[in-house]
């Protein structure tokens, strides 16, 4: 552990947290190109953030230099313009901006005494940070003890640096290409050739289909329903399980399937192409209670489907066709060639693997499903051998055509070649994980997406559901689910990554491996949100085959290694108490580990993702380990930051948990001899600072909804720089009661602000604390307001307020959403400013509340109105005021944009005044 100078860092300070949040949010949108595309991992955190987050980790706060920035003006200055290389850096479209990221890297080496720190995620995952260091110029080492998760860093961030700026090979190509590009260009050339080959051997298993005129279509899909023997003695015949008949609800585009049960009991399925098909209970034959025949109406219990499954008389019908047309899908019926097609038999090599039973997580389990070949159909497992066995073929073929461009042999992949053999062990990778994502879209876990008219993949969420009627995609079709998309998929992420400088993943076990002179960013499991090792296995069983000859340093074991994965899964921990102390002592293991050998001259930065609540007291068990793990490892936290992937006011509308989608927190060893101190000396340091930094937060772009998470930096930065805090009997404040503290601090620092407050506004805030929007006796309206200064008369004039027949209430925010002369107004408020504006935003839009706000600016402060905004947004959290609390964060939200619109509004306005008084003159 390095002893360097501790300068405080960026990080430490502030951030432009509602930039980053806005481009990790519109990143979901993108796609194409992200590396995310590469191969499915579960969990990624957005680039926009990680990059942010590292260049904000690694920079200089001002106030570190004060002989370069000897005033606070100064310092604002030079934080304003990091601001703002920062939002540049958060945009994807930026990423080839040389001259930004050569500026972004020469701040980081001047903040690191003129070198530029190596960075490692020990819990790498899908690679988002190692490869955001990459891309800011940083050596990066990722690791993992998930071997799918090693294959995807390597692919990120090892082996790109081997062959940058290298032309393709095929032809031979003598000009330089930018970063990966001639690699990725190599990946699509060979990876068409590997689905040429594939469909030379297994094609025919995938005919073409006749429409009723006899023209032939390339099928998409097959569509097929899994069938149980109906229970009933009566008629034990097969009976589709559906969860929806329907194909396509596009309107004009409508199709359905039309089940025809015929006397002798079988079933016959027709494609309808109108909007007359089945509603609600009737849509299909399963549902969340269980099943029914449409033979004759019995009732299917989900235990005896699951009996039948366990006893391998589960079956299948094909029940409809999508085809390619001119005119889009086509949907037909089904054909007897077309089932013929699929009666196929077992290959003798399929993936061997049994699958982990994990209720609601991985359900196919108690279907009978227990091993992984068990999801797919006989022609899948066809195909997709054909394809992976194929794979060894097209790698000694790029080793020959590498050898006749002019690559000298050279080494293994593996052993840290970059000729020949190397490169064709490189692009042998890219293919696997093109094949290993077409298992994604070719099992029988796949749904067919009615509203997309599309092949919904396999993990749409982080679980292997049962699917009822699944869609059987043709890998050799040009549409949904084929295999030259995969392909794609691999090189447009292959062209957008920095491939520069060098740097590695290996597998390794976070508690012991080797973290000397790091620095540590990293996005730690969470608690037992997901079971990382036993989704992998999914892919593993079939990536391990392909590359156990190329990357037999990450291949050695035959499944994922579960027993020290750092998951608290009660089924392997025996039950929630074990899981608990597994991943408690587990996680607490790892940090005081990095805390001893990693840096210490910058802080740690970990992601928390907080959605996890806990269903007594709404808190986070997770949360909880997390910070007490951190803290009893002897780390203090100096920042929280809550970062998020969705945007707030579309979450907070939807009713749904209206927290960041995660949480960083900056971390720094706390001295060995940190002294302990009273809960009341705890409470007056917390008091002092948090009323410091809460303005400060407020300007720095932190939007309402996350004002909490990210006063919780401030606070918790207090309780972890001790050892300990004790209680008044003397107890050890744990980490919980530190965070309730912390929230009653937070409420009673706001209310601070009441005696600053003009008496119509406190009378309101007080009327709104007690009754909301409510109505309520003018007794006491009458007796608030004197004691506040004021009258109901005044608070009436005020347009405020309404008191009418002994009755008074809070005007609402709708109910100010008019016009508003405020220079002509006699009497305004800062609440009739927050709560006015507030309602023109939200019913009149952004042009309607810019004028206003210019005009607000002449009668009083903006930034009192902004936190006062702040401020309203707190209080109808408190009040489950929902509607409320969506105007108000949306008000404070895009404060910055609405007060630049404000201030031109202003300049024009002078401009016009003054030009009349020439005009006068």
């Amino acid at each position: 552990m390095t002893s360097e100078e501790r300068k405080k860092k960026l990080i430490e300070t502030g951030i432009p947290l509602k930039t980053i949040n806005e481009e990790s949010a519109r990143e979901k949108s993108l796609r194409h190109g992200l590396p995310s595309t590469l191969h499915l991992y579960w969990a990624r955190r957005p680039l926009a953030t990680t990059r942010s987050i590292l260049f904000a980790q690694l920079v200089d706060d001002p106030s570190a230099h004060p002989d370069q920035f000897p005033t606070q003006e100064a310092q604002e200055a030079e934080r304003h313009r990091l601001y703002e290389i920062m939002k540049r850096l958060a945009v994807w479209e930026h990423i080839h901006d040389s001259q930004l990221y050569e500026e972004a890297t020469r701040l980081i080496r001047e903040s690191n005494n003129g070198h530029l720190p190596d960075v490692l995620d020990p819990f790498a995952g899908g690679g988002s940070i190692p490869l955001e260091a990459q891309r800011l110029g940083l050596p990066a080492h990722a690791s993992d003890l998930n071997p799918l998760a090693v294959i995807i860093n390597k692919a990120l961030i090892e082996i790109p640096p081997r062959f940058h700026n290298q032309p393709s090979i095929h032809p031979a190509d003598v000009h330089p290409r930018d970063r990966a590009a001639g690699l990725a260009d190599d990946i699509r050339h060979y990876g068409q050739m590997l689905r040429s080959a594939a469909f030379r051997k297994v094609g025919s298993l995938y005919p073409p289909v006749k429409d009723e005129h006899g023209e032939e279509h390339t099928v998409i899909a097959w569509i097929w329903a899994r069938t149980v023997t109906n229970p009933n003695p009566a008629n034990p015949v097969p009976v589709p399980l559906v969860r929806s008949w329907w194909l396509s609800k596009k309107k004009g585009h409508e199709a359905w399937i039309k089940p025809t049960v015929h006397d002798d009991g079988s079933i016959t399925y027709q494609v309808q192409h109108n909007a007359d098909g089945p509603k609600g209970d009737d849509e299909g034959t399963v549902n969340r209670k269980g099943a029914v025949s449409i033979i004759d109406g019995t009732p299917i219990d989900f235990a005896y489907i699951r009996s039948e499954g366990q006893a391998g008389r589960l079956g299948a019908q094909m029940v409809a066709i999508v085809a390619e047309d001119t005119r889009g899908r086509l949907y037909l019926s089904p054909s007897r060639v077309q089932e013929q097609a699929a009666e196929i038999n077992k290959p003798h090599n399929v993936p061997v693997g049994d699958i982990f039973d994990w209720p609601g997580r991985i359900n196919v389990f108690r279907y009978g499903m227990t091993e992984f070949a068990d999801l797919f159909t006989n022609r899948q497992l066809t195909v997709l051998t054909t394809l992976s066995e194929t794979v060894s073929d097209i790698r000694q073929r790029v080793c020959e055509d590498a050898l006749q461009a002019g690559m000298p042999q050279g080494l293994p992949l593996d052993e840290g070649g970059d000729g020949a053999r190397a490169y064709a062990d490189a692009i042998a990778v890219y293919l696997a994980l093109a094949v290993s994502r077409q298992t994604d879209r070719c099992s029988t876990i796949n749904g067919w997406d009615k509203g997309y008219q599309k092949i919904r993949n396999v993990f749409a969420r982080q679980a292997i559901p049962m699917t009822w009627d699944y869609a059987e995609a043709n890998p050799f079709s040009s549409k949904s689910g084929n295999f030259l998309g995969q392909v794609n998929w691999v090189a447009e992420a292959v062209e957008s990554v920095p491939a520069t400088p060098p740097s590695e993943a290996h597998q390794a076990d976070a508690a012991t491996r080797d973290y000397v002179n790091m620095v540590v960013s990293t996005d730690p499991p969470y608690y037992d949100n997901i079971g990382y090792a036993d989704l992998s296995d999914y892919f593993y069983v079939w990536l391990r085959p392909m590359l156990e000859d190329i990357l037999p340093s990450v291949t050695a074991t035959m499944m994922t290694p579960k027993a020290q994965e750092l998951v608290a899964n009660p089924y392997r921990h025996d039950g929630k108490d074990g899981a608990a102390r597994f991943f408690t002592d587990g996680f607490n293991q790892v940090f005081a580990h990095i805390r001893q050998t990693a840096r210490t001259d910058i802080p740690m930065t970990v992601y928390y993702a907080y959605k996890q609540q806990d269903e007594k007291n709404g808190t986070s068990s997770g949360w909880h380990t997390l910070l007490d793990g951190l803290i009893s490892a002897g780390w203090e936290i100096t920042a929280t930051w809550p970062v998020r992937s969705e945007l707030s006011n579309r979450m907070l509308s939807n009713g749904t948990n209206a927290l960041a989608s995660s949480i960083v927190l900056a971390c720094r060893p706390r001295p060995v001899d940190a002294p302990s101190i009273p809960m009341r000396m705890f409470n007056q340091i917390l008091r002092r600072e948090l009323t410091e930094e809460l303005r400060t937060l407020m300007a720095s772009g932190v939007d309402p909804v996350d004002m909490s998470q990210a006063a919780i930096g401030p606070g918790i930065s207090v309780y972890s720089r001790y050892s300990q805090v004790r209680e008044a009997d003397g107890s050890v404040m744990s980490v919980a009661k530190a965070l309730e503290t912390i929230n009653h601090v937070l409420d009673e620092v706001m209310g601070d602000a009441d005696a600053d407050y003009d008496p119509d506004t406190r009378f309101a805030m007080r009327w709104y604390q007690s009754y909301g929007w409510g109505q309520e006796d003018s007794g006491i309206a009458d007796q608030l307001a004197r004691s506040c200064g004021t009258s109901p008369a005044a608070l009436v004039r005020g347009s405020i307020f309404q008191a009418t027949g002994g009755k008074a209430r809070l005007l609402r925010p709708e109910e100010l959403a008019g016009n508003w002369d405020v220079l002509a107004d006699e009497r305004t408020s800062l609440w009739e400013a927050v709560v006015r504006m507030a309602g023109i935003l939200d019913e009149r839009g952004v042009d309607a509340v810019v004028p206003v706000m210019a005009q607000v600016a002449e009668r009083m402060s903006l930034d009192d109105v902004r936190a006062l905004g702040f401020r309203l947004f707190h209080e109808a959290e408190k009040r489950k005021d929902t509607e409320g609390a969506i105007r108000f964060n949306a008000l404070v939200s895009m404060w910055d944009d609405l007060a630049l619109g404000a201030m031109r509004e202003r300049v024009n306005l002078q401009e016009r005044v003054q030009g009349s008084l020439d005009l006068d003159e």
